[in-house]
């Protein structure tokens, strides 16, 4: 049986320890409410999960789902946002990545998790068109 709630704090912990966010919170809030002095920022939302039975009597194996959601803001006029935005991508890849010695990264609750990884598309809005970037990052916990 897995706990949620010490899944998900493990992941934040992660992810809100990846770079110097100037707001890093798991209640979501959308990026017009995050004033240009609060960015960096980082938020976290949880996805929901699917569960699957390998075979009949085992346990069920969960698959959770989150989406981090990374804000970055330039009021230079002469820097694009996009410069922001993607070395805190980069620095939220790292945290997440596996150990490099076992190759699994469990969020420090092996007992539990199996792998946790960034998954799919990330989406980004780079501020072509104005000051604020935004990166929505899909993230998957395996777990046993």
């Amino acid at each position: 049986m897995i706990v949620r709630e010490q899944i998900y704090t493990a992941l934040w912990e992660l992810g809100a320890n990846a770079a110097r966010f100037a707001s890093a919170n798991r209640r979501m809030r959308h990026w017009t409410d995050v004033a240009p002095a609060e960015q960096p920022a980082l938020f976290m939302s949880e996805k929901g999960g699917q569960a699957a039975i390998k075979k009949l009597g085992a346990p069920i194996v969960w698959t959770l789902y989150a989406e981090f959601y990374i804000y970055a803001h330039s009021s230079d006029p002469y820097v694009a946002p996009a410069t922001i935005l993607n070395p805190l991508l980069d620095a939220f890849e790292a945290a997440l990545a596996p150990s490099p010695t076992s190759g699994i990264q469990n969020l420090g609750l092996p007992q539990m998790v199996q792998h946790a990884y960034i998954s799919g598309k990330v989406q980004t809005d780079e501020g072509v068109l104005g000051d604020q970037a935004i990166a929505i990052v899909p993230v998957e916990i395996l777990c046993i």
